[in-house]
């Protein structure tokens, strides 16, 4: 191998390591930015919600996490509108997940014969 080639191999080695050190610092860049917002997040639910109707939302957020995604993204456009006046109750928030959960579909089976 001559001189030319083990440079060429440093060079690629040397080029594959600085992008792949590049696509790690954005990987972390990103991960700090989702939790910068989802601690905010977390404290404009603090500011918005009774603490019984955030213990509802955390036991939501442990089964259906997507379910509880979306009904923290309506309650921060609540929020954000001016619409809100007070902190949201319990019984609020219960009335506000059955506005929100998608309904339930009845199948009816019949057999003939």
């Amino acid at each position: 191998m001559g001189d030319d080639e083990l440079a060429e191999l440093r060079r690629k080695r040397m080029a594959q390591m600085q992008q792949h050190s590049a696509d790690q610092q954005m990987m972390q860049e990103e991960l700090e930015r989702q939790k910068q917002a989802d601690a905010q997040l977390h404290h404009l639910l603090l500011q918005i919600l009774e603490p019984e109707a955030r213990e509802r939302l955390n036991a939501i957020r442990l089964t259906r996490p997507e379910f509880a995604r979306a009904v923290e993204q309506q309650l921060v456009l609540l929020a954000q509108s001016g619409r809100l006046k007070q902190k949201i109750t319990d019984a609020q928030l219960k009335a506000l997940l059955l506005q929100i959960q998608p309904s339930k579909r009845e199948f009816n089976i019949r057999r003939k014969g």
